[in-house]
C-alpha cells in the first residue's frame, strides 16, 4: 500500500541518517552505481536492440563512435560515481548537525509535490551550471564531456571530476530550505538521471514529434554536442 511505502521510505531515511559516515558514503556508492547501470544499460539495450527491432525510432547520428569512446565513459563515469557517493556525505552531514530534517510522516501527495519541486529545481540547477561550464574559464573540463560527439546512454556521466561536482550538489540548497521527504530525495538523482540518459540515447524516439517536444530532447542534444553551443537545456 501507499502507506506501507512510505513508511518503508521513512525508516530508510532514519537509518541512513543514524548510519556512520563511511556506511553512508558506502550507501551513496552502491545507489549511484546502481541506478548508473541499469538506467544506462537498460537504455543502450532499448535504444540498441530492442527498438530498431520493432522499428520503433530511429538513430540520429550513424557515424560510428571514436575509438576507446565506451571505455573512456565507462571509466569518466566510474569516477563520476565515486564523487557521487563520496559526496553522499554532504547531505548525511546536514541530517546529522540539524542543519536539515527529513519529513516524518509524509503523504503520497506530498510526496508527488516535493518530487515536481524537485524536478523543476533540477532542471534549473543542470540548466545554470551547464551554461557555467561552457563560459571561457571552464570550458576546458567540460570538454571532457563533449569529446563523445557521437553520444551513448554511457555518456551520461562521463565528466570531469569538477563537472560532477557542480552538478553533484543539487540535493543541497532543497535540504536546506524544506524538511523533504526522504523518498523525493531519493527520486532526484534519478529522474535527473533518465532525463540525461535520454539526452544522449542517440535515438529518437518520435521522429514525427516537433523539435519541441519532450521526447525530442535527445535530438536537441545531439546538436549541442555536434555543435558545442546551444541547447543548454
Amino acid at each position: 500500500s501507499a502507506m506501507g511505502i512510505g513508511q518503508f521510505f521513512v525508516a530508510l531515511g532514519n537509518g541512513f541518517a543514524s548510519s556512520n559516515a563511511w556506511s553512508a558514503m558506502a550507501y551513496g556508492l552502491a545507489f549511484f552505481a546502481s541506478i548508473y547501470l541499469v538506467s544506462c544499460g537498460g537504455n543502450w539495450l532499448l535504444t540498441r536492440h530492442l527498438l530498431p527491432a520493432l522499428r520503433i525510432g530511429r538513430r540520429i547520428d550513424p557515424k560510428p563512435l571514436r575509438e576507446g569512446q565506451i571505455r573512456d565513459e565507462l571509466l569518466l563515469s566510474a569516477l563520476s560515481i565515486l564523487i557521487f557517493g563520496i559526496g553522499t556525505i554532504l547531505p548525511w552531514l546536514f541530517l546529522r548537525l540539524g542543519w536539515a530534517h527529513l519529513a516524518t510522516d509524509p503523504g503520497p501527495l506530498r510526496i508527488a509535490l516535493e518530487m515536481l519541486v524537485l524536478l523543476v529545481w533540477n532542471d534549473i540547477h543542470f540548466y545554470a551550471n551547464h551554461r557555467l561550464l561552457h563560459t571561457r574559464p571552464l570550458r576546458r573540463f567540460h570538454a571532457h564531456h563533449h569529446r563523445s560527439l557521437v553520444t551513448t546512454p554511457f555518456s551520461t556521466y562521463s565528466f570531469h571530476p569538477l563537472e560532477a561536482i557542480l552538478l553533484g550538489n543539487v540535493i543541497l540548497l532543497p535540504m536546506l530550505l524544506h524538511d523533504f521527504s526522504f523518498a523525493a530525495l531519493l527520486s532526484l538523482p534519478v529522474m535527473s538521471l533518465l532525463l540525461n540518459n535520454l539526452g544522449h540515447s542517440n535515438y529518437d524516439f518520435a521522429p514525427a514529434a516537433g523539435h519541441d517536444h519532450w521526447l525530442s530532447a535527445s535530438r536537441r542534444h545531439h546538436l549541442h554536442h555536434v555543435r558545442y553551443h546551444g541547447n543548454y537545456g
